[in-house]
């Protein structure tokens, strides 16, 4: 039988750094693209794709981020994840990431560019396996970690959910991990 223990050690999970979770990065393009072919929004040439396995567990989740690139979502196994994407527009939703397709979930999901995202794991939940796939490939300095004040202001209806996905003290948590902190964007 499957277990979260079981899912560390066959796929050599670790701690997703700032974001929360546990992955492991399985693919990353040798292919580069320069920098003059990519939209203006990319900064240097980046490897053509990415992908990563992702495990969610009841106490973690996917703090709220946004990206320069769509994310593509792939769930393999375990319990139903829902994901809160805020979009730029001001209006949110809450698709559902799961096998029971005749009430709604679905097995893959794009996350668009510069649209807020984050996710947990289901109530009574205990583990979910996912995939996240990049083109061009995911760098941390494409990542962006949402505040809460600002993300609640905006999204006013969805504030119980972005309380969820942001973390009580910023600076704790950048402070697990200085060298990626000094990378990622913060909103402002």
């Amino acid at each position: 039988m499957m277990s979260p223990e079981f899912l560390i050690q066959h796929f050599q999970l670790e701690p997703l750094a700032i974001e929360g979770g546990m992955f492991r990065a399985h693919y990353r393009s040798a292919e580069q693209i320069p920098v003059a072919a990519l939209p203006s929004r990319y900064t240097h040439a980046k490897a053509t794709s990415s992908a990563i396995v992702y495990l969610h567990q009841p106490h973690t989740c996917s703090l709220l981020h946004r990206l320069n690139t769509d994310e593509l979502y792939h769930f393999y196994s375990g319990d139903p994840v829902t994901l809160l994407l805020l979009y730029p527009d001001g209006h949110f939703e809450t698709p559902t990431l799961g096998q029971a397709y005749a009430q709604g979930q679905t097995p893959f999901l794009v996350a668009p560019r510069n649209v807020w995202q984050g996710s947990f794991l289901n109530d009574d939940g205990q583990w979910a396996l996912l995939g996240c796939t990049l083109a061009p490939a995911y760098d941390d300095d494409d990542f962006e970690l949402g505040a809460r004040e600002l993300l609640c202001a905006q999204y006013p209806d969805a504030a119980a959910l972005i309380r969820r996905l942001t973390p009580d003290d910023t600076s704790t948590l950048l402070a697990t991990n200085p060298q990626k902190a000094n990378v990622i964007r913060l909103q402002k």
